[in-house]
């Protein structure tokens, strides 16, 4: 596996998990600072400027989620979320702040570090030769799937990489109807731990970053007792 050399920033309260984790990523050739609660974490994000966050849900100081929101509010710094617990709702809830992947505790380094790998590609801007087709635009909307941007209205907008990931996903086969399953194969990698209600939380977590009004949505339509698709 071709390693990613990146900043990353870990926020977890346990030193031996926190030691362990910095270690694996490390080992990985990432330049990695470790931080034990939520007020510094902030701090640390806005000195560092990291390329990933590894955040535990419950520290001490602000929580978790609460990082993921002021970092999420600050831009499109990819999240995987570690917790010690398993409640599906749990993890839809730290998918809704905009994580980008989840892991529960206990877990493997081994498979942390693999899902950082996966999360700083898919977050990567692809080189020209890779990129996966040419710009797509929809009037005011533009999807760039080599540089991964979006802009609407000539303005950028700052999607999570599984946001763009799916919406890329639907745009290249307009009106095509998908299931939540079936989005979930194509879009999500088989470790993450998702359940079909993560794409719902992700389909409004666009929609809001994009329509005008997203209780009406002009490019993301919810076929009712089907799944979803996009309206060019």
């Amino acid at each position: 596996m071709d390693t990613i050399a990146k900043r990353i920033l870990v926020v977890e309260d346990e030193p031996t998990m926190a030691d362990v984790v910095s270690r694996y990523l490390r080992r990985d050739g990432h330049e990695v600072r470790t931080i034990a609660d939520g007020h510094a974490a902030l701090a640390a994000f806005r000195d560092f400027q990291p390329d990933l966050l590894v955040l535990d849900l419950m520290l001490p100081g602000i929580d978790g989620l609460e990082v993921c929101r002021q970092v999420r509010a600050a831009g499109a710094t990819p999240v995987i979320m570690l917790t010690a617990r398993g409640d599906v709702v749990d993890r839809l809830v730290g998918f809704g702040v905009g994580a980008d992947d989840y892991v529960t505790k206990p877990f493997s380094p081994r498979e942390l570090a693999a899902r950082v790998q996966a999360v700083l590609r898919r977050a990567a801007p692809q080189p020209a030769a890779e990129a996966e087709g040419a710009a797509l635009t929809f009037g005011a909307l533009t999807i760039d799937p080599g540089a991964r941007e979006v802009t609407l209205n000539g303005r950028p907008a700052l999607l999570t990489a599984r946001e763009f990931d799916l919406l890329l996903f639907l745009a290249s086969q307009p009106r095509q109807v998908f299931s939540r399953d079936r989005l979930l194969a194509r879009v999500w990698d088989e470790n993450t731990e998702a359940e079909p209600a993560t794409v719902t939380v992700h389909i409004r977590r666009i929609r809001t970053k994009l329509e005008a009004d997203p209780s009406r949505p002009r490019y993301l339509k919810t076929v009712w007792g089907v799944g979803y698709k996009f309206e060019p």
